[in-house]
């Protein structure tokens, strides 16, 4: 197989690029040259934001064409419509937030869309920049596009700094405030099973919109952070707190304690979808501890240092008002 990653330097491109490398396929990645590329495939230096950004593209075919582009539609359609008669398959990796929020647990793929346009540029949020960027995809490719609509994305090479900031702030040990309840069930997808899930649809010739996230209650708060404790050989000692305490105290749940949403209408949406569709297509997810062992490996080679996306505000709770509320609820 040839295949055409456009970025492929970063979180989720990367994981793709090694998944492709791995099957002995031919991989030609195009990046901007921010980052340093995986080693081993066909470089291509290029801004798709720039007029002349996609000149290099003009020649060449590939089988198949992976595309993870966040921003403006308008860019997902110019490359779209340049490969489309150069590229077999073209798999543009979406999002569950091109839902109108807040789907109900257990939506699908049927679930009511945002309204967005292919040609929608910079001014434009995340939900429509997403949906923007899969009607371009199926404007260019039609049956030939396959949209997948991942959730919560976790792993090695996290550039948002969810799951990096559970781990260093458990490695610092001590009283940790743990957002309860712990059997509270979590719906995510590590990278690299994304990654994988992706190139096996792409090469089977799958089109049309994939919920593309771990069945709901693949693991709970609990035993993700009880895998936080068991890699990093600290002395944390987790200290379970009600919902309603938190959200009382002001601290914001998914920013302020990532990957958690207490309960109700939000939990519902981020962590209870469908995937059923996804899963009958071959979706497996490995167990959560092997993700939490292999992103701590990835940060203690980085010194814990873990990247962070220049468009996404870092996360984390700031560790005097940690202390401060564990104080208050007696745990200091």
């Amino acid at each position: 197989m040839r295949l055409l990653m456009l970025g492929g330097t970063g979180f989720v491109g990367r994981c793709v690029v090694e998944a492709a490398q791995a099957r002995g396929w031919a991989v030609t990645l195009l990046h901007r040259g921010h980052r340093p590329p995986p080693g081993g495939a066909q470089v291509i230096v290029g801004d798709r934001t720039a007029a002349d950004g996609l000149a290099r593209l003009r020649t060449g075919e590939w089988d198949l064409a992976v595309d993870t582009w966040s921003g403006a539609p308008s860019v997902v359609r110019d490359a779209a419509r340049l490969l489309r008669d150069r590229v077999g398959h073209f798999t543009y990796v979406s999002s569950r937030s091109v839902y109108v929020f807040a789907p109900p647990a257990g939506a699908d793929e049927g679930a009511e869309l945002v309204d967005a346009s292919a040609d929608d540029g910079d001014d434009v949020d995340y939900a429509r920049a997403k949906r923007g960027g899969e009607l371009a995809a199926v404007d260019a490719f039609g049956d030939r596009a396959l949209l997948a609509r991942a959730g919560l994305i976790l792993g090695p090479y996290e550039d948002i700094g969810r799951l990096p900031w559970w781990l260093t702030r458990v490695a610092r040990g001590g009283q940790v405030l743990a957002p309860g309840p712990r059997d509270l069930a979590l719906q995510y997808v590590d990278a690299r099973d994304l990654a994988s899930w992706v190139l096996d649809a792409a090469a089977a010739g799958l089109s049309g919109p994939y919920n593309v996230v771990s069945p709901p209650g693949h693991t709970t708060m609990g035993e993700l952070l009880d895998a936080c404790v068991r890699v990093t050989g600290s002395d944390a000692r987790l200290r379970w707190t009600e919902p309603a305490v938190i959200t009382d105290a002001g601290i914001a749940p998914w920013t302020a304690l990532p990957i958690w949403l207490p309960p109700g209408e939000l939990h519902d949406a981020l962590h209870r979808g469908d995937v059923s569709r996804a899963v009958a297509a071959g979706l497996r997810c490995r167990p959560v501890s092997e993700t939490v062992a292999d992103t701590w490996a990835w940060l203690r080679d980085l010194d814990l240092q873990a990247p962070q996306r220049a468009d996404r505000p870092a996360v984390g709770l700031d560790p005097e008002r940690e202390a401060d509320l564990l104080a208050g609820f007696g745990g200091g």
